[in-house]
């Protein structure tokens, strides 16, 4: 008797970064495609026992009602095996079709890149995306200020 075949491999890779995994989206996603990069997270989720998801948007320039829709879900699945998700590299672009279509991606949180993805997921108090913003906003602020400045 042999083992089933475990399919075709994805279409979209997905990383392991120790307890995170990485997705990057780029181009467009079509329906098929969307539909098996949820069964592949949940697998790799129940798998590996991975506490956070990062699925980078930045080389997508549009995400339609259905694509929206599969990434709420999968952040829906990954809460229910003990996953959090978030969504990094939106455009601006994107986020503005997202709130006229008037998708709210429910149980997503947003970062504006991978690295705040990655530390939001790596700061178990940093449920509220705020505690990752405010160092990060203060930081910018001290690299602007003049020599000298307090």
């Amino acid at each position: 008797m042999t083992a089933p075949s475990p399919g075709p491999p994805s279409p979209v890779p997905v990383l392991a970064l120790g307890d995170i995994l990485l997705v990057t989206l780029t181009g467009e996603l079509h329906d098929g495609t969307a539909e098996r990069l949820q069964q592949d997270i949940t697998e790799r989720i129940a798998r590996s026992g991975a506490t956070g998801v990062v699925i980078d948007i930045s080389g997508v320039d549009i995400v339609d009602s259905y694509l929206g829709r599969v990434l709420a879900e999968i952040a829906r699945t990954a809460s229910l095996l003990a996953a959090r998700t978030v969504l990094a590299g939106m455009r601006p672009a994107v986020a503005i079709t997202l709130v006229e279509l008037g998708l709210t991606l429910a149980g997503l949180t947003t970062a504006l890149d991978v690295d705040r993805a990655v530390r939001l997921l790596a700061d178990p108090v940093a449920d509220d995306p705020e505690t990752v913003a405010r160092p990060m906003a203060a930081d910018r602020a001290a690299a602007h200020r003049p020599e000298g400045s307090p």
